[in-house]
C-alpha cells in the first residue's frame, strides 16, 4: 500500500515500535483488538469461525459481488451517469481517471472502506496481471491528483 510504519502505525492507533517489532516477526504480545485495528487499516479482517471445507469456501467467494462491480457502485451513488466497472479498472490499471468520471473517484478514494479498495486491488491485479504495489501506486497518485484529504493517501 506504500505506508510507512509511521504513517500505519498512526492509522491504525499503535506506535511505530509496535509496528517495527510486527514487522519483523518481534512482538511479544499483540492484543487481538490491535491486531484488528492494524488489519483495518490494511483492508483485512481476523475471523474466527469453526473450520469449513474447501468447497464450502469457494462457494462462499463465489457468491460475492465482484470488488470491482461494487466499487462502480459505490462511486456513483449521487450521480446521475454512473461510472462502469470496467472504467474503473482501466483507470487503476493507467493511473489516470476518466475526466468525465474523476468526481466519483474522487469519492470513491474520499470514502470508501479501505477493505473494499483492498478488494478492489486484488480483482484488479488478479485479471489484469499488474502487480499490487502498482495499483496502490495509481491510487495514491489518484487521490493526490484530485485532492483527497483521506488519511491513507498521505
Amino acid at each position: 500500500m506504500g505506508l510507512t510504519q509511521t504513517g500505519l502505525a498512526k492509522l491504525g492507533g499503535l506506535s511505530r515500535a509496535t509496528v517495527n517489532q510486527i514487522e519483523n516477526g518481534a512482538v511479544n504480545d499483540l492484543s487481538l483488538v490491535r491486531a484488528a485495528r492494524l488489519l483495518s487499516v490494511l483492508g483485512l479482517t481476523v475471523n474466527v469461525s469453526s473450520p469449513r471445507s474447501k468447497h464450502a469456501l469457494k462457494t462462499k467467494v463465489a457468491a460475492k459481488s465482484p470488488a470491482l462491480e461494487l466499487a462502480a457502485r459505490t462511486s456513483s451513488v449521487s450521480y446521475a451517469i454512473p461510472l462502469p466497472a470496467r472504467q474503473l479498472r482501466d483507470a487503476l490499471v493507467s493511473g489516470t481517471a476518466p475526466a468525465r468520471f474523476e468526481p466519483h473517484v474522487a469519492t470513491l478514494l474520499d470514502e470508501a472502506p479501505v477493505s473494499l479498495l483492498a478488494a478492489v486491488v486484488e480483482q484488479v491485479h488478479t485479471e489484469k496481471n499488474v502487480t499490487r504495489a502498482q495499483l496502490w501506486k495509481h491510487l495514491r497518485a489518484m487521490a493526490k491528483s484530485l485532492k483527497s484529504d483521506r488519511e491513507i493517501w498521505k
